[in-house]
Parts: C-alpha cells; structure tokens; sequence
C-alpha cells in the first residue's frame, strides 16, 4: 500500500508585495476572488481530500490569518521574528505536521478542473519519488508570465529548464530539511538534492490555473473562475 500523505501544509506567510497598496493592511492570503479569500479557495480543496492535519503558516498580518482561522480545525504555525520562506516554514511546521510525506501548497492561486490535492494523491509513489510537483502548460497558466520552471519527460521525471511551470501544489518527503544548515531558506535547495538523485517527479494539470500575484491576477482569475460557472 502506498503510503499517502496524511497532512497538508499552507503557506500563508509571505508579504505580498507585488499586491501594493491591497496588502498594506491584509496577508495576501486573505485578499477576496470572487467572494472568498484566496486562502479558503486552497483551504475548500485541501479539505476536500480530508487530511488528518492542515496547517497555515503565518508572518506578516499573522493575526488575521489566525483569526481567519479561529473556527476552523486548522492549525497555525506562526514565523517570529524572521519570516522563514518555503524551506525554513515547512521545517519550522513539521511539529505540528508529524513524520511522513506532506503535501505542501502555495495559497495565491485557483484552479479550473479537477482538484490538484487528489490528482496529486493518485499519482503518487514513494518508492521512486521524494517529491511530485503538480506543473501546468504555460498554455494552460492563466496571468503568469515567466518561461517556466520544469522539463517532464516521459517517465514523469524533472529537469530545470524553460518548460511546464510549477503550480505551488506537490507532495513532498521532509526528511531532508534536517539536513539543510540555513535557517531561511527556499525548498529549492530540497528539490537540486532529489534532482540529483532523479527522485524529482512531475505531474501535468490538465486544467487551468491562475496565478493570483498581482491586482491584475485577481481580475483574470475571476474571468477564469466565472467562465467555469456557465
């Protein structure tokens, strides 16, 4: 039997800055797309594959992301007084998420199609992966604008280069955080030890995601979330 993920992490930490004014006063996490917080569009999804455990991670504004929380059976791991990127967050969360591989998610984007926390939840294989990244053809990237992240070749294996772009959604095993002497730090610096080791997977969305990381992002991703509706 596979042993799948039994707890999600959510990154709700960052500063936002490329919303400007939007978040002077609010985490980027709780600004609204189409009448729900960016948070409770990844929140609804992560849910849906009833993990035993879902934290959100917290920095700037952590007192709204903690009282957005507040009646929710989700836990909050609070950054302070240095925020801890991706790496650092994760590491810093692992009380709180227990032993064996996490799914782990960006909260600044939504989806078009099926859920990527169960797409993600099917594909997956531990005895050849230690992570499986969930990419989308730059065809398929609603606002998004850079070349890409990842090449998939036909195994599903990952390599750097101009080619699918990371959707912030994957599945990852943490035991390799130990090992990294930075305090802050990007799981970037995770994935080069799996790319070395070709345990670094990739799965193709076959819908639509959009990148909600600028003003501009949340008027595309309404347009992409009310198509849906018709």
């Amino acid at each position: 039997m596979r042993h799948t993920p039994e707890a999600i992490m959510l990154f709700a930490a960052g500063f936002g800055t490329r919303m400007g004014t939007l978040t002077k006063d609010r985490p980027k996490p709780l600004l609204s797309v189409g009448g729900k917080t960016l948070l409770d569009h990844t929140l609804d999804l992560a849910q849906a594959v009833s993990p035993q455990k879902i934290v959100v991670n917290a920095h700037y504004h952590y007192v709204q992301i903690g009282a957005h929380l507040a009646h929710k059976d989700v836990a909050v791991s609070v950054e302070s007084p240095d925020i801890l990127e991706t790496g650092g967050g994760l590491r810093h969360a692992l009380p709180l998420l227990g032993e064996g591989p996490v799914f782990t998610s960006n909260t600044d984007a939504v989806w078009r199609g099926p859920n990527p926390f169960e797409l993600l939840k099917s594909a997956w294989n531990p005895e050849s992966m230690d992570a499986l990244l969930l990419c989308v053809p730059k065809e398929h990237a609603v606002g998004h604008v850079r070349s890409g992240d990842f090449l998939v070749d036909a195994d599903g294996k990952l390599t750097r280069g101009p080619g699918q772009i990371y959707t912030g959604v994957q599945i990852l095993k943490t035991q390799g955080l130990s090992e990294i002497r930075e305090t802050a730090f990007s799981l970037n610096l995770l994935w080069d030890r799996m790319l070395e080791n070709d345990r670094l997977f990739g799965l193709t969305y076959p819908g639509s995601w959009c990148d909600v990381g600028s003003p501009e992002g949340i008027a595309l991703a309404e347009t992409m979330l009310e198509a849906h509706d018709v």
